[in-house]
Order: C-alpha cells, then structure tokens, then sequence
C-alpha cells in the first residue's frame, strides 16, 4: 500500500503551493447534474435475485459499529459475536467485514471474533472533532495498533482543510499512515462539514495522494453523514485515481444509511461509477449501526415470504 503520492503524481505533493495548485486545478463539480444522477441511479429497478444477491453483498460490507460513551466490554463482545455470525439461525448468512469500536475497546473486539474474517477496525486521531496534537493522534493510533486493531479510521483537520493549509493536512495522514503499520487506514474527511462538492473533491484526492487505502465520508457524529450525492462524487474520485496512478482505494459511506433499499442504491452506485472491482467488501465498506438489522429482515423475508417478528434480530 502506498504510503505517499504515487510517483505519477508525486511532484504535486512537493510543496504546499504545488498541492493547493493540484487540488484547485481539479474540475468543478456540477452539483446539479451531481445530484440529478446520483437521483437517478437511485430509482434503478432490483429484481428478486439480483436483490437476494444484493443484501448478502452488502452484510458482507458492513462495518458493525459502536462508537459511544457507554460502551462495555460485554456490548463490543455481543456486537463481535454479531458480526461473526449475524443470523444465528441461518449459518448461510455473511459475516460481517468489521467491528469499528474505540481504541480501548480494541482487544475485547479482537477476542471476540478470534478466529473468523471479520476484522476489528478502530476510530483514532481524536475522533470524532481531531482537536488534538499530532503526537496525541500518532499515540492513539499506536495504541490501537498494538492492540489489534486490523483496520485505522482516522479524522483529518477539517480546521486546516478549510482554512486552505492542505499541506498541513496531508502530512498528518502521512505520519498517521505510517504509524498504522501494517494496518489499511480510512481517511474521514466529515462531508457534512466541508460545505461544498468542490471540497469533498479536493479532500479525496488529498486523502489518496497521502496514501488513505480507504476514503470515508463522515463520523456518522454530524448532522449531515453519506448521501448519495457525496459517495458518488467519491467514488467517481477513485475511479479516477486509479486510472491516473494503477492505485485502488476504498470508499466507506458512513452515517445514516439505515435500510436495505438505501444499502442497495449504494451498492448501483458503485456498480455504476467505480465499476465491478469495487463491489468487494476490500473496496468498499457501510459503517453503520441499525443498518444490518433491516438487512437481515429482507433476507429473511426473501427465503420465507413473510417478515418475522420483532425479537428476530437483536436490539444494537
């Protein structure tokens, strides 16, 4: 994995003026005819096989995520156990690709899912506001890392993105990319807090050229978190950086995607615009809490024709 800007691209990254130049220098994004085709590709009809595909697809892509204050070990060791096996009845049913919890909650996670392919990813770099020095950061990071943490998700410096210090923010991701280690790291860039499409652009390119192996749209801690609208524009920034460069990056929509039906226009989404070498749970990730719920209602309802009752799946 890359762990600075692909040579192709490497001289953008020389200086501040060169990386601000490169990210300025980007299209303009159309927000209208964004939007319209994100619309569009969402209204795209799923027959029952193709849907029953889908659904698995998509709990195989799940990030099962708790991030809160209250967390105990016994919550991360029930959400691990979920993850492994997410249909306890059903041993036909995926599991999961991750558990994303706190760094210190990092190694009841990985006992948790011993032994299976589901991976402990852990949120760092003071997650979710990134008001903290660069040294507390990398610590947190370490931390997780030494605790087992398989996957980083980062937050970058909304503050120095917006305020135009991009080289600022690149770095950090570089150093935060090399204390991960082996671990694949997800660069949020919070897009509800980046106020315009231009900006999203310009982040994911930054993130990509620092070496982000994932591009993840929000902390899911925001009023505004993945829409169709910002993960198309995303993936249409991945699509385009490995054309440009040979390197394939990630993409996690993150924060409010609750349903089925918005898991699977999500996933027409990636089909369409990234194309098929995304529709991977290496390539592409939902982090979500409720999501998984509703997708294991709609699997159930396709193998028996009715819905089952409310203590069907457990409460998250």
């Amino acid at each position: 994995m890359p762990t600075t800007a692909p040579h192709a691209l490497a001289d953008v990254t020389a200086s501040d003026s060169t990386l601000r130049r490169f990210l300025h220098g980007l299209p303009g994004v159309d927000a209208v005819g964004l939007e319209a085709r994100a619309a569009s590709l969402g209204t795209r009809s799923i027959k029952t096989t193709a849907k029953a595909y889908a659904i698995d697809l998509a709990i195989s892509m799940v990030d099962l995520t708790t991030l809160e204050g209250a967390d105990t070990p016994g919550k991360v060791r029930a959400l691990g156990a979920k993850a492994v096996h997410p249909d306890p009845t059903d041993r036909t049913t995926p599991a999961t690709a991750a558990v994303c919890v706190y760094p210190d909650m990092v190694a009841t996670a990985k006992e948790a899912v011993a032994g299976s392919s589901v991976k402990v990813a852990s949120v760092a770099t003071a997650f979710p506001a990134g008001r903290a020095a660069l040294d507390v950061k990398l610590a947190d990071v370490r931390d997780a890392v030494a605790a087992g943490a398989d996957e980083i998700d980062m937050v970058i410096d909304r503050g120095a993105f917006l305020a135009g210090n991009y080289l600022k923010v690149y770095d950090e991701i570089t150093a935060v990319k090399e204390a991960s280690g082996a671990a694949r790291l997800k660069v949020i860039f919070e897009t509800g807090e980046l106020s315009t499409y231009d900006n999203i652009r310009r982040a994911s390119w930054l993130g990509m050229l620092a070496g982000a192996d994932f591009i993840k749209t929000s902390t899911g801690k925001v009023a505004v978190n993945a829409t169709p609208a910002n993960t198309l524009l995303m993936l249409e920034a991945v699509r385009d950086f490995r054309a440009q460069t040979g390197v394939q990056v990630g993409v996690k929509p993150a924060g409010g995607i609750r349903t089925s039906k918005d898991a699977i226009k999500f996933l027409v989404l990636v089909n369409e615009t990234a194309g098929a070498d995304w529709l991977d749970n290496h390539w592409f990730r939902f982090g979500a809490s409720s999501l998984l719920n509703d997708l294991l209602m709609q699997r159930q309802k396709l193998a028996t024709g009715r819905y089952s009752g409310p203590d069907y799946v457990t409460v998250d």
